[in-house]
């Protein structure tokens, strides 16, 4: 009888359906097809019309990176499975309530500023990807700026508020929104992603793998006639693909998601979206920025050109969408983050509507977008090593005997171990990154490492 009244209690307290700080209860749980639909939507989406383009004209040899995906896919593909999946479904709680009972209510408002502002400029980013497919119809160009924080038309800034706006509506309505959105566009963007391909193909008259493989260091050279040399080769390639997404999943970000799992399988779910997306789609787009260059001479990145280029009005849709279906879940998992700050009778949908407001600002700066293969590495890296601390705490609290959840058991707001083996591994990330030019993505497991390692030492101190 007192389960049952519990169960009650938290599904009335929960009514919007969120359950940001109860674990999820079983009626709400959801089966692993759901979570197929949902990573297929986020990962064969908008980045990847903005991504594919970026190995080619960073200089990645055909073979490497039909190789380099390959084997970072699967990487990425069992972390999510074997590394969050187990912890969402035995906790099935948010990253940010799980955070919280470790580290303190103060201390994770000021990761989750620093969380939900990274995940915006991501959201930002799909934003403007599916702007620049807006403006297509309208001739209102895509063009970025030198300076990073320099604007396009003001037209164009217009679009990205009007798009922003309509994402952060479906994001406010919640998860279940989101991932039928996902499910439904899914199946059709993957389509128009082989598509974009193969019309590509058939712009640069291949017939060959021969032929391909001349088209394709034609366009390199193109490109690094204009920008210089550079060279993206093997590793880099497995790096980074295996990752670009280590907030979500070395980071546990996607504890929030996968809390709605019925089992462990629910990590498996990525596998349609890191074969179908970050790797199919990824290469699908490069081969759209080869068939421009051969046809145009152009070395722009503009993924509604390259769309429409390829398969006309489909393509224009396919971006809109595409982009649509990345911003969504970024902007509802920044949301939750945000909902913290937030009083506690606050409405659910605050944090989302912050989150929605600081994604279309970031939108309006084109040249974020064009930066991805260093961003999402380096959000990785500033948020990658906080998923040590859960893996610890998760794992090791008690087989090592110090308290687990130790906030939530000293009634502490603050505890400063765990802000120690966060920062102390960020900030030396970020020194060799800004200041010895490391490839962000490389600074992501190291960091994590080095963080884990960090909270067992500490916490042993304590309890010494």
């Amino acid at each position: 009888m007192a389960e049952s009244q519990n169960a009650a209690v938290i599904t009335n307290e929960n009514a919007g359906g969120e359950f940001e700080r109860t674990p999820v209860p079983s009626s709400k749980l959801k089966g692993w097809k759901s979570f197929l639909g949902m990573y297929a939507g986020e990962h064969a989406a908008g980045t990847e019309f903005m991504i594919g383009p970026l190995f080619l004209a960073a200089g990645a040899s055909l073979k490497d990176l039909a190789l380099g995906l390959l084997l970072g896919n699967i990487l990425a593909i069992l972390t999510w499975r074997y590394l969050v999946a187990p912890i969402a479904v035995s906790s099935k709680l948010t990253l940010y309530y799980q955070l919280e009972k470790i580290a303190g209510k103060n201390l994770v408002k000021i990761y989750n500023v620093v969380n939900g502002v990274l995940f915006c400029f991501l959201a930002g980013a799909m934003i403007t990807v599916s702007a620049s497919a807006v403006g297509i119809p309208f001739d209102i160009n895509f063009s970025i700026p030198e300076n990073i924080f320099g604007l396009s038309t003001p037209a164009f800034s217009m679009i990205v508020i009007i798009v922003g706006v309509v994402m952060t509506v479906v994001a406010a309505a919640g998860y279940n929104t989101v991932s039928k959105f996902a499910n439904i566009a899914a199946p059709w963007m993957i389509v128009v992603f082989a598509a974009c391909g193969l019309s590509a193909l058939s712009q640069m008259e291949v017939d060959s793998w021969e032929s391909l493989l001349v088209e394709w260091d034609k366009g390199i050279s193109v490109v690094q006639s204009v920008n210089g040399k550079t060279d993206f080769g093997f590793w880099k390639i497995v790096i980074f693909s295996w990752l670009c997404n280590a907030a979500m999943h070395f980071g546990m970000a996607d504890l929030t998601i996968m809390r709605f799992a019925k089992d462990s399988r629910a990590g498996w779910g990525p596998s349609i979206g890191m074969f179908l997306g970050h790797y199919m789609a990824w290469i699908c787009a490069s081969f759209m920025l080869a068939a421009q260059i051969k046809l145009t001479g152009d070395i722009s990145a503009n993924p509604g050109a390259l769309a429409w280029s390829a398969v006309g009005w489909t393509g224009i849709i396919c971006v809109i969408v595409a982009g649509w279906t990345t911003a969504n879940p970024t902007i509802y998992r920044a949301g939750l983050a945000f909902q913290t700050l937030f009083p506690l009778k606050s409405k659910k949908y605050s944090g989302v509507i912050l989150a929605g407001i600081v994604a279309t600002a970031a939108g309006i700066f084109p040249s974020l977008s064009g930066k991805l293969l260093d961003f999402v590495g380096l959000y990785g890296a500033i948020l990658g090593p906080m998923g040590g601390v859960i893996f610890v705490n998760h794992y090791l609290a008690k087989k090592m005997n110090f308290t687990q959840d130790y906030a939530d058991e000293k009634g502490t707001g603050f505890n400063t171990g765990v802000l120690l083996a966060w920062l102390i591994p960020v900030a030396l990330g970020l020194y060799f990154i800004f200041g010895q030019g490391l490839f962000p993505a490389y600074a992501v497991i190291p960091s994590w490492i080095a963080s884990s390692v960090l909270y067992v030492v500490i916490m042993k101190l304590q309890k010494s």
